[in-house]
């Protein structure tokens, strides 16, 4: 059973914990090392309060060492961290006012929705009449306030989420962690959770530090997107400023789909399919490539000449993949109703907007 989306007047729900105090978080200098191997590399970063901020990445690029270290579930090798101003050194987790949701939901199988929910308050030593409140409006926050009697085997998978979500609610903590909270369930599950997690961190204005793969999520909810790679950070800002405007290859390649073009730089400017385009950063002069948008190239009755390999219908558009007479692929992102069978001969314009670029050796 799937939970329909929620009704957006939940926002309204009088919460009787009130509306938690969201602090301020800095990342400044912060080193970690599993044996010989340096995971993260003088890692910096703030994080206003009430500010949602998605660590980005790849596979192994530090993104959740930076949140269980945040959480103080690994020890730093070097750095600092700070929440409210107050070093995190030294403090255990349990005295840090944080809240965690984790990939896997985490739910004792043997309690119900409810008593899962006020685990940590019954830790806490909260009076039973105020934990009873406290549950009630955090499961009503989720949409789960008709399930506080089921077992975490009666729920659905996003179900299961949402008690965990209400869980680390229910504490009134200063910061909210999600590591990959989304990644177990299926894609429509996801879009519908990703949305609510994203309003409830609205309404409560809690900090909250989001861990995630998936470029389309954390473009999605986040005030701010921090793309890490390696164990640092590529580049930091808002979702805009990230997908028009990359400051690396790595960042223009990693968010967004690109077609990587070769190109002839003059002076700041890239010819890309004999059109003249703006460079986003300023490089030697001589051959590049440059990573072209879907949305920025167009099918025409001029330009340069390629032969259609594919097609994709994707509902409100379509997506062309062609081939030039060089052997470039190029993706075109274009209305639905507008289609070129595999094997046709279509032109293909480039758009004049920035492009990011990198050598043409690669």
């Amino acid at each position: 059973m799937t939970l329909p989306l929620t009704d957006v007047r939940r926002a309204d729900v009088a919460l009787p914990f009130g509306r938690p105090e969201g602090a301020g978080v800095e990342f400044a200098g912060v080193v970690k090392a599993f044996g010989s191997q340096r995971v993260l590399h003088g890692l910096d970063l703030q994080v206003a309060p009430g500010e949602l901020v998605c660590l980005l990445g790849p596979s192994g690029c530090g993104k959740s060492t930076a949140l269980r270290l945040l959480a103080g579930l690994e020890h730093l090798d070097g750095g600092r961290i700070t929440v409210a101003g107050q070093d995190m050194a030294g403090v255990p987790t349990n005295k840090r006012d944080i809240g965690m949701v984790f990939q896997s939901y985490s739910l004792f199988p043997h309690l119900s929705v409810a008593r899962n929910t006020a685990f940590g308050l019954r830790t806490r030593h909260v009076p039973a009449a105020e934990a009873a409140e406290r549950v009630a409006a955090a499961l009503e926050l989720v949409g789960l306030a008709d399930l506080a009697a089921r077992y975490p085997h009666q729920l659905s998978g996003g179900q299961q989420q949402r008690v965990a979500l209400a869980r680390a609610l229910v504490t009134e903590p200063r910061v909210l962690l999600l590591d990959e909270p989304l990644s177990a369930l299926d894609a429509k599950v996801r879009v519908q959770l990703r949305d609510e997690i994203r309003r409830i961190q609205q309404r409560l204005g809690i900090t909250t530090v989001f861990v995630t793969h998936d470029q389309e999520e954390a473009l999605a909810i986040a005030d701010r997107v921090a793309v890490m790679n390696g164990g640092s950070i590529e580049q930091h800002g808002t979702p805009e400023d990230l997908y028009m405007r990359p400051a690396t290859a790595f960042v223009a390649e990693f968010i967004g789909r690109s077609s990587l073009v070769p190109a002839t730089v003059t002076a700041g400017t890239a010819l890309v399919l004999g059109t003249p385009v703006p460079l986003l950063a300023a490089r030697p002069d001589g051959p590049a490539l440059v990573f072209v948008r879907p949305e920025n190239l167009e099918l025409a009755t001029d330009g340069a000449p390629a032969i259609v390999v594919a097609t994709s219908y994707l509902g409100a558009i379509r997506r062309t993949q062609v081939r030039t007479e060089d052997g470039t692929e190029l993706v075109v992102q274009h209305a639905a109703g507008e289609r070129a069978e595999p094997g046709a001969l279509v032109h293909v314009r480039v758009h004049p907007e920035p492009v990011a670029a990198t050598d043409a050796q690669r």
